[in-house]
């Protein structure tokens, strides 16, 4: 291996990357390979040792092309991931600048900005994030880092409704003060020339307007004009200052024959307008974020917890795992657990979409956040704080929030040259119309209302508010999405896989007949074996047995085997419980009584299970998992959707054809192990497909990893949540097709406020230019445009899934 040089170019740099996975020398030879192919690297060692990785690179490229090469080597580079209020954003150029200074910043693998929620999220290699470093870099480039909004927190929201009661206060202060100005301006223009105000009264009202009131303009554009950037408050502030200064030009030139000609009410008006909008799109970008606070409001602030022998009123943040909490009736649940004392009804409506009440009772479980409707409970606490189901969701909901779709990234390059663009037409239009006219004032008043017309807010706000509200409204429905890039994907979905147990059954197996000469004994020995199992077949028949009264023995040497049953030793003999071919490998009789064929009772969800001992077949058991209700109108609604329905069992291959031929599956594949499931949805991706897997959440994880849409059915409190793209908070295959329902509504929403927004300025600006508008009318289209595209938005929150 080369050494690394001792001393570096000034246009190169160094990084020392920690690599996780290397086990020998081959892993670090092929990292080292993986780096140097690298564009812009100059250098790489791999220590083996230390699991790092010193690389030199020049200035063509960045960590973030590190980490992918080490990806497609099959290492990972890991890194820390944290989210921070960002002040002083007013545009999408100023969300641009913002991101490309942060990803500038060192040790900073990747940067995404969301304008809307006014945050940063920042990845860097771990421990090496220096937010102190962050916060200088953005303060040189004219803005502000805030808090680590990684938790939310009270504080923050305390913050944010503090900031839109300032910006309340001084749009009631702004039209106060116009009001007048405005009054006199509408009679000059209804032609009575002699009403309206002296100039030093519109001086006395105009001047705090633009100085006092308007000085967050002024603070902005200069330092975006420092960092050498420029901003939608750049041009609020040339055009108004404009009319400003022409105003007391003339007044200092002409005097008293000025009256009547001045502009201090037009730089007022715009100023007013401006203010009025940033308030109502504060206020509707507030609403959009609705179902983030709700989320975070579920958890009561206090816990009535049992220590010492005696109740006490403490914090839920410190509630400890293993604590034992008090839930009267009407109360909200403070912790996941599980109940030990008592039987309520609870109400998890605004976690799951579950519009019913959920019986509770002794050994079930609850989840924090939701509402005991009626009777006492008392919960023994089992997953606390950051680990809880509720706090899992607002991760996931506010990560999807915060994440940027792939056309919000062409807009950011619009939106980043945008303003000099605009500029460059206003001077254009000033000349162009003293060419014409050889009239400075008519000139002027162009130039400025193509300034204030022009307004890249409504771009930058076009994506991010319709993903918070679509996301907003998917969880108030039980549907948890991970990501934006998963939005973009599922209205494509060609083929949607089901795995059978779980999803399109209840998941809750029952024995419903037992085939052999020895039955007892058969399920005796059985039972014993799947006491060790987590299997749902496993469990069904462990409860079965103890309500037939069977005494299970002990058993040793248990194993599980993915796909084809369990063995363990039970009295001293070898028994095996699972598929006809897993037992009958050491099986060397079958039992009389026509035990030859595997069948089960002719009802689409049966199942048979075989039981061997000491390699003698005893026998089979016949369980039932039913159909859920609506599970046949599911598959209709997907394939009248143009998706083909596809079946996954671990079932003999005739159960899974009859089940498939009840629902109407295109396809039913039966006798498919776990690691199946996931050969099933690559060849059928290789194949062009788009596939979506559906499955329980557990011993499908790979499956929903490898798919294109990974939908976990369940609770929402297992490995669900972190492989998955999408998690339903409750067992309702209504809620897959509603995914696809709510993808598309947000995505059809994207493209329909980028379309207006877009044509807001290619229509606006033109007709500015042409002198067609007014400043203080170009004022008020501006102020509403960003108003319209949020609203637009908000649109979006009567979403409601079908059914």
């Amino acid at each position: 291996m080369n050494s690394m040089p001792s001393e570096l170019a000034a246009d190169t740099s160094r990084f020392d990357l920690p690599i996780e996975g290397m086990t020998c020398s081959a892993c670090s030879t092929r990292v080292e390979a993986a780096l140097r192919r690298g564009s812009g690297v100059l250098d790489a060692t791999v220590n083996l040792a230390t699991e790092r990785a010193a690389v030199v690179i020049d200035q063509t490229t960045d960590l973030a092309t590190l980490t992918e090469a080490v990806a497609r080597a099959g290492y990972r580079v890991p890194t820390e991931t944290r989210t921070f209020s960002v002040e002083g954003m007013t545009c999408g150029g100023c969300a641009s600048r913002v991101e490309k200074v942060l990803r500038n910043a060192p040790q900073v693998i990747a940067a995404e900005v969301n304008l809307a929620l006014d945050q940063a999220t920042v990845t860097a290699l771990p421990c090496a994030m220096d937010v102190h470093a962050l916060r200088g870099s953005l303060d040189g480039a004219g803005y502000r880092l805030g808090g680590d909004t990684t938790k939310p927190n009270d504080v923050a929201r305390d913050q944010a409704q503090d900031e839109l009661a300032r910006q309340r206060r001084a749009v009631w202060i702004s039209s106060i003060l116009t009001v007048p100005m405005v009054v006199g301006m509408t009679f000059q223009v209804l032609g009575y020339d002699d009403i309206h105000l002296m100039p030093a009264a519109e001086v006395l009202l105009a001047t705090p307007i633009q100085f006092v009131l308007g000085a967050r303009f002024y603070k902005a554009a200069w330092s975006a004009l420092r960092a050498r950037a420029a901003n939608m408050d750049m041009l609020v502030v040339l055009g108004t200052t404009a009319a400003y200064a022409y105003s007391w030009y003339l007044l200092t030139v002409l005097g008293e024959a000025a009256d009547g000609e001045l502009y201090f009410e037009a730089s007022a008006v715009i100023i007013t307008l401006v203010l009025l909008g940033k308030y109502l799109e504060a206020r509707a970008k507030r609403a959009t974020t609705s179902a983030l606070r709700q989320l975070m409001d579920l958890r009561p602030a206090i816990a009535k917890v049992r220590r010492s022998d005696q109740w006490q009123d403490v914090p839920a943040a410190s509630v400890r795992s293993g604590d034992v909490v008090m839930v009267r009736p009407g109360e909200r649940i403070a912790v996941d657990g599980q109940v030990i004392d008592g039987d309520s009804e609870v109400d998890e409506s605004l976690l799951t979409g579950e519009s019913q009440p959920v019986a509770k009772s002794v050994g079930d479980s609850v989840t924090g956040g939701a509402v005991n409707a009626g009777g006492y409970l008392e919960v023994r606490a089992t997953t606390v704080g950051e680990d809880s189901t509720l706090a899992r969701i607002v991760r996931l909901v506010a990560d999807a929030q915060s994440g940027k779709a792939g056309v919000q990234r062409l807009v950011d390059r619009v939106s980043a040259v945008f303003v000099p663009v605009i500029v460059a037409i206003s001077l254009v239009t000033l000349l162009a119309w003293l060419v014409v006219t050889m009239d400075f004032e008519t000139s002027l008043v162009a130039a400025v209302a193509v300034l204030v017309i022009a307004c890249p807010c409504a771009l930058g706000l076009a994506t991010p508010t319709a993903v918070m509200v679509g996301t907003g409204a998917a969880a108030r429905a039980g549907v948890l999405v991970k990501d934006v890039e998963t939005i973009e994907r599922a209205p494509r979905i060609d083929t949607v896989i089901f795995d059978k147990t779980g999803t399109l059954t209840v998941g809750q197996p029952t024995v419903v007949e037992i085939r052999s000469s020895a039955s007892a004994e058969l399920l005796r020995l059985a039972a014993s074996v799947q006491q060790r199992s987590e299997h749902p077949l496993g469990r069904a028949i462990v409860r079965y047995a103890e309500t037939q009264g069977a005494r299970l023995s002990e058993s040793t040497d248990f194993r599980n085997h993915p796909g084809q049953g369990v063995s363990a030793t039970v009295d001293g003999q070898a028994v095996r419980v699972g598929s006809r071919a897993f037992v009958g490998v050491a099986a060397t009789a079958m039992p009389a009584g026509g035990m030859q064929e595997e069948r089960g009772t002719g009802q689409p969800g049966t199942t048979t299970v075989w039981v061997s001992a000491d390699g003698q077949a005893l026998g089979m058991i016949e369980l039932d998992d039913p159909l859920r209700p609506n599970a046949g109108d599911v598959v209709s609604r997907l394939r009248k959707g143009g998706k083909k329905v596809v079946l996954l069992s671990g079932d003999a291959d005739a159960v899974a054809q009859r089940l498939g031929r009840q629902l109407g599956v295109d396809e039913a594949l039966g006798d498919v192990m776990p690691d199946g499931k996931v050969a099933v949805v690559r060849a059928r991706m290789n194949g062009g497909e788009r596939v979506a897997m559906v499955g329980d959440g557990v011993n499908d994880a790979p499956a929903l990893a490898s798919a294109d849409v990974g939908i976990a059915m369940g609770s929402g409190a297992d490995i669900a949540m972190e492989t998955a793209a999408v998690t339903l908070m409750r067992p309702d295959p209504a809620l897959v097709p509603a995914t696809f329902d709510i993808s598309r509504a947000t995505l059809a929403k994207i493209k329909h406020n980028l379309f207006w927004a877009f044509i807001y300025n290619v229509i606006g600006i033109p007709l500015a230019a042409l002198g067609l508008l007014t400043p203080t009318l170009a004022a008020a289209a501006m102020a509403m445009s960003s108003v319209c595209v949020v609203t637009s938005s908000l649109m979006l929150r009567r979403w409601r899934p079908r059914g």
